[in-house]
């Protein structure tokens, strides 16, 4: 009998133009890639390079895990260079490749004209914010999507992000309470034949070892890939 396909996953690691220095994007890539290894998953992980995404199709996910960066020609290519690379995530989101956006993610693409409608929703510059990082609760909302169901709320240390803003038609499945209001946290957008998760939770490698948090990811890989992922 032949094998069953080992689902491949393409972990997009943010560098130079997509890389900040608040998080350790290389740590969490690979705690990321760990995760996925140890259930069964085909992880490679790469640095953001103008070249990097060539490959996509040969993909059953792409996870990004970047942010803004260093917008430097002589560094690593002015914006003709990446064009390329905007029109394969373009390509690949579109035809309804799964794609998870990590964290400050929602932030990687922002040079891409469609990146927000792939992510469904924008950080919105002198709007957005989050407090410092801490212990922190992040509210299931009940109901709102089957990959959520049966999951408690999360408990951890991590970014809070505040006052994000998820476009028209996401559907919203964590929320966490800042200034007398939910603000939301994690979505799921599949406007326009996209297949897209975006979680701002993950600041660090360290926010991966809540059991809770893992259940999150675990289920939030699981609905994209359309298959069950051990938490």
């Amino acid at each position: 009998m032949p094998s069953a396909h080992v689902p491949r996953v393409l972990v997009a690691c943010g560098r130079g133009r997509y890389e900040d220095p608040w998080h350790d994007h290389a740590a969490v890539s690979h705690a990321l890639a760990s995760l996925l290894a140890r259930r069964g998953l085909d992880v490679v992980v790469r640095s953001l390079f103008p070249h990097s995404l060539y490959d996509l199709a040969e993909f059953d996910l792409l996870v990004v895990n970047g942010g803004t960066g260093r917008a430097d020609p002589a560094f690593d290519g002015d914006d003709d260079a990446w064009r390329p690379a905007h029109a394969a995530i373009d390509r690949y989101a579109f035809r309804g490749g799964p794609l998870l956006v990590y964290h400050q993610g929602i932030n990687c693409f922002l040079d891409s004209p469609r990146w927000h409608e792939i992510v469904g929703g924008r950080w919105v510059r002198g709007v957005t914010y989050h407090p410092e990082a801490g212990e922190a609760t992040f509210r299931v909302v009940t109901d709102s999507h089957p990959l959520v169901d049966g999951l408690d709320d999360i408990c951890t240390s991590d970014e809070r992000y505040t006052r994000l803003a998820p476009e028209r038609g996401v559907v919203v499945t964590t929320v966490q309470h800042e200034a007398g209001a939910d603000h939301p946290t994690s979505w799921v957008n599949e406007v326009g034949g996209v297949r897209t998760v975006y979680d701002s939770l993950g600041h660090d490698a360290a926010s991966l070892a809540e059991p809770g948090r893992r259940a999150l990811l675990c289920r939030e890989v699981g609905w994209l890939l359309r298959r069950d992922i051990a938490t």
